[in-house]
């Protein structure tokens, strides 16, 4: 089933034959919605999330298996699953109803202090990472390799950095990859979230109020967590960011590799599809600065670090 065919007739078709007690309840589409899942509110209460396609059907599982086990250890609220759905009413996958998190998704207009949001959400990250990580999954299809080696894009990478020869430091941007690849991860796996973008941090009264879609989440290497620092924090609060967390140089060379292998994937695909020079991102991705900018941001780093 397309996306576009998850509609909230779909959605309240779905709850009723499944779920008759919250059959009254209105649905409606939410403000942002992502890619790997469409997402509506029911009611003032609860959320629905359901798999935009087969490659995200194992994250539903993995939620209400995993979420329900960290949240305890968290000094924010999280997602809670009540019930999973299945497939019905011509929705081919399962699906599930969640308790509605308040909150706008991150900005920059909507942050009151982003040094201190910054600061918060390392203390977030640092938290996760202490969570016994015993049994967990191991990165995989299922997440897209988020916590795994990032040897899982290098051709990618590279076929990237050749593509954007003329848009790009290709000489600078091999530098950086090449330095990611070399620092490897030796320190035990613990709980990463894979997508730690703006877009899945809420915000009531300029502060951040809740981390959602753990989809993309795994045990093993938490550098992929770290891409934030170049696609939102600039300056001050990437310092107060990376301050709060518990990783060493070698995580943080990593997370600059993350953040540039999906910078410049997305850069190439901008320009395959208009050859403009537009920025190349989307709300969804939850991005402060454009593919480019994202890039430059990269290379500044690595210079000035290295």
């Amino acid at each position: 089933m397309d996306k576009a065919a998850i509609t909230a007739v779909l959605v309240s078709r779905l709850v009723a034959a499944q779920f008759p007690l919250w059959a009254h309840l209105p649905v409606s589409r939410v403000e942002l919605d992502g890619w790997d899942n469409t997402t509506f509110r029911l009611g003032e209460d609860l959320s629905i999330r359901l798999p935009s396609a087969d490659g995200y059907v194992a994250q539903v599982d993995k939620e209400h298996r995993w979420l329900p086990v960290i949240a305890p250890h968290l000094p924010l609220p999280i997602p809670e699953p009540l019930a999973k759905g299945a497939p019905g009413c011509g929705f081919p996958r399962p699906w599930s109803v969640y308790r509605w998190l308040s909150g706008g998704h991150a900005t920059v207009e909507r942050v009151a202090d982003l040094d201190r949001f910054a600061a918060d959400l390392g203390d977030f990250l640092a938290a996760l990472y202490e969570i016994d990580p015993a049994d967990g999954p191991a990165p995989g299809a299922h997440n897209f390799f988020r916590g795994g080696p990032l040897t899982t894009y290098d051709s990618e990478a590279r076929e990237a950095i050749s593509a954007l020869s003329g848009e790009v430091d290709t000489d600078a941007a091999t530098e950086v990859w090449e330095a990611a690849l070399a620092a490897r991860w030796h320190g035990p796996s613990v709980w990463a979230h894979g997508d730690v973008t703006a877009s899945n941090l809420l915000v009531v009264d300029g502060r951040l109020s809740a981390v959602i879609d753990f989809g993309c989440s795994a045990v093993g290497d938490p550098a992929c967590d770290v891409t934030i620092a170049w696609t939102f924090f600039l300056g001050d609060s990437r310092e107060a960011f990376r301050n709060r967390l518990p990783l060493d140089d070698g995580t943080w060379a990593r997370g600059r590799g993350w953040a540039l292998w999906k910078a410049l994937i997305t850069l190439v695909e901008t320009l395959k599809l208009d050859g403009a020079q537009t920025d190349g991102t989307d709300l969804r991705m939850g991005w402060r600065l454009s593919a480019r900018q994202v890039i430059d941001e990269v290379l500044a780093d690595h210079s000035r670090l290295r």
